[in-house]
């Protein structure tokens, strides 16, 4: 948690910078807002600071509506630690819990569910079902203003079991009820349009740029500055269409989704796929300190790492090269109910690939688990499991260990003679530099 002082310097300058990496709630008012929230500054003998949103929700405190404070992009904390905590937010930030119950949590993570719950109150002031249930109030809340559903579809497609517990959880996030909170907006055309929030800076064009430099035909187009690709979800596919938009803390998000429970994890992977949750502004203070990456810091702020939409598509692109992968799209991919421009499928799952012997011994490894790559495994773990396949060379697992496990300390074998020690631990965002400075 971070210090007193340092929280109420946040408050009293309204830096968004802290926004997401705690909350603050008030006693007189019962509300918890972001540091940032440009209400009057509360006295400090009624303020308590909370790590999450859940925390301050499951201490009776509800979400101011303002500032919004449970929008705000999550902790970039979660980006850079590998411990059980970490590890745990990112699979309940996907949907896990509502899918698999706090069981499917533990049994993913290797742990017990006491042992997880425990990590997770000490961590973050709040269990897996509190967690699960302010994630689950706050994408209620994005399809209440975003489209003119029936609330009662909104309560299912958030994950609610119950209608009653769905105005329950509401009330205790909002002290409002749904209807209430709805602001009258007409159906969206085509699907659920989101603001995804970011901490700036953030050069979102180069982001969308990078991504479709390198798109594979079928499930990805990239067109006059706007990317668009496939999901392969849980319960369904999707087609996700994201923009830049000029002088704002948001990339405009268009969902078409086959099934609006999926709506959750959606987010979550657009949100991985341009790394939205960095602290940009601390990682490019650290590395424009240097002397040498400092004027390409200067040239170019807010570069950030790309992730991706799914970790064993990118590593089955990582075998077979973007030529190979198309064609493995249009011979094994999903065609879509929908398509959207150059966007018809969504690429094979690694099931079908293994069936097929496509890379043999690799691409069974992923897909039967003995190498798993989804947002609770271990990094280290991974990166061993992954250097002792077949097929996939030294740059190619870093690459990996950089886009599908996130990591941002990661050194490119081709650039070592380039990157320095000191650049730790931001390696990851350091070679966006030095890719952007390559002729």
């Amino acid at each position: 948690m971070i210090s007193e002082e340092v929280a109420f310097a946040a408050m009293e300058s309204r830096d968004p910078r802290f926004d997401g990496w705690f909350f603050v709630a008030v006693t007189t008012t019962g509300v918890y807002c972001r540091p940032s929230c440009p209400a009057v500054m509360p006295k400090p003998e009624n303020v308590r600071l909370f790590p999450s949103a859940a925390a301050a929700q499951v201490n009776g405190f509800r979400a101011c509506r303002r500032c919004r404070p449970d929008a705000a992009p999550g902790s970039p904390e979660w980006n850079v630690r590998t411990d059980l905590a970490a590890r745990a937010m990112r699979l309940i930030a996907d949907g896990v819990v509502d899918r698999e119950g706090v069981a499917g949590l533990a049994a993913r993570l290797g742990y017990s569910e006491r042992q997880v719950h425990r990590q997770l109150v000490a961590e973050v002031g709040a269990g897996p079902q509190a967690l699960a249930r302010a994630q689950r109030a706050q994408t209620a809340r994005m399809l209440l203003e975003s489209s003119s559903l029936p609330i009662s579809d909104v309560a299912f497609a958030a994950g609610f079991a119950s209608i009653r517990q769905f105005n329950d959880s509401f009330r205790q996030a909002y002290a409002t009820t749904p209807s209430r909170l709805r602001d009258g907006a007409g159906p969206t055309p085509g699907g659920t349009v989101l603001r995804l929030a970011f901490r700036p800076p953030m050069d979102v064009p180069a982001m969308l740029r990078f991504l479709g430099e390198r798109a594979v035909r079928g499930i990805e187009e990239y067109r006059d500055g706007v990317y668009s690709r496939s999901l392969a979800l849980p319960r369904g596919a999707a087609v996700v269409t994201m923009r830049h938009v000029p002088r704002a803390d948001h990339v405009l998000c268009e969902l078409r989704l086959d099934d609006l429970r999926d709506l959750t994890a959606a987010v979550q992977r657009c949100r991985r796929l341009l790394d939205l949750d960095a602290d940009q502004q601390a990682i490019d203070a650290f590395l424009g300190a240097d002397p040498e990456l400092g004027p390409l810091v200067a040239a170019h702020p807010g570069l950030r790492v790309p992730g991706c939409a799914d970790p064993g598509e990118l590593a089955v692109r990582a075998l077979v090269g973007g030529q190979e992968a198309a064609r493995l799209v249009h011979r094994y991919g999903r065609p879509l109910t929908t398509t959207q421009g150059a966007v018809t499928h969504t690429f094979p799952d690694l099931a079908t690939l293994a069936e097929q012997g496509v890379h043999g011994e690799t691409v069974r490894a992923l897909a039967d688990g003995t190498v798993t790559m989804d947002v609770g495994a271990d990094p280290l773990h991974v990166r061993k499991g992954l250097l002792d396949l077949p097929g996939l060379s030294e740059e190619a697992v870093a690459c990996l260990m950089m886009r599908a496990l996130r990591d941002p300390d990661v050194l490119l074998p081709h650039l070592a003679g380039r990157v320095r020690e000191t650049w730790r631990p931001w390696r990851s965002y350091a070679t966006q530099h030095l890719w952007a400075d390559s002729p």
